[in-house]
C-alpha cells in the first residue's frame, strides 16, 4: 500500500478543455460539473479518488498506483473500442476533481447491460453531485446510446447509492449476486419518445 504523502502515478495534472482520450470523445457539462472521458492519462486522478477512506470502504481498499494504471487504462479503452465508460467529475467553477461517473458495460447474470454509477470523494456527499453525474449518464444512454434500458447496482446496505436510483426514476427489481456478493439491482427505461 502506498501512503498518502507518495507520489501519484503520472498522469495528467488536471482537467483540460478536451478531453485527450480520443478526438471524438469531447467532455459534457451539466449544471455544477465538468465531465471528462477516462484513459490511460487519468491514472493519477482515480489513484486520488480511490486513496478516499470513504470510497476505499466500499472498493475492496485503497488503489495501488498499478490498480489506478489498470483501471484507467481500462476504460479508455472502454471509450476507445465501444464509445462509452465512466468519467472524472470535475467542478466547473473551481476545477477541483469531486469524483468519477457515468456508464460502462457490466455482465448481470449472463446478460450484457448498460449500467450507471457514480463515486464521489467523501467531502462531495450529500450535495446531489451523484444524481447530477447520474442524470447526465442515463442521457447519454437514452440519447446518443440509443439504449433502452440501463441498470443499476449497489450492496443492499448502500441506502444513500440507493436514495441516488430512486431520485433518478430508476426502480428496484431484485436482490442479484455477482462475484459471489449480494447487490440491489435496479433498473430505468427508455422515455417514450411520443
Amino acid at each position: 500500500m502506498r501512503s498518502p504523502s507518495s507520489p501519484t502515478p503520472t498522469a495528467a495534472a488536471g482537467p483540460s478543455s478536451r478531453s485527450p482520450a480520443g478526438p471524438d470523445l469531447v467532455e459534457r457539462l451539466t449544471e455544477r460539473l465538468r465531465l471528462v472521458p477516462i484513459g490511460r492519462q487519468h491514472a493519477g486522478e482515480l489513484w486520488r479518488l480511490h486513496w478516499d477512506e470513504s470510497v476505499a470502504a466500499w472498493y475492496w481498499g485503497r488503489y495501488t498506483a498499478q490498480m489506478a494504471e489498470r483501471a484507467a487504462a481500462n476504460m479508455g479503452r472502454g471509450w476507445q473500442t465501444r464509445g462509452v465508460h465512466k468519467w472524472l467529475a470535475y467542478h466547473r467553477g473551481t476545477g477541483e476533481l469531486i469524483g468519477r461517473g457515468g456508464l460502462s458495460h457490466k455482465t448481470l447474470e449472463g446478460i450484457e447491460q448498460l449500467e450507471v454509477g457514480w463515486l464521489l470523494r467523501r467531502d462531495y456527499w450529500g450535495s446531489g453531485y451523484a444524481t447530477e453525474i447520474g442524470r447526465a449518464g442515463l442521457d447519454f444512454g437514452f440519447g446518443e446510446l440509443g439504449a433502452t434500458e440501463v441498470v443499476a447496482f449497489t450492496e443492499p446496505h448502500n441506502a444513500r447509492s440507493r436514495a441516488v436510483m430512486v431520485r433518478l426514476g430508476m426502480r428496484y427489481q431484485r436482490e442479484i449476486t455477482r462475484d459471489g456478493e449480494r447487490f440491489a439491482l435496479y433498473t430505468i427505461t427508455a422515455p417514450s419518445r411520443d
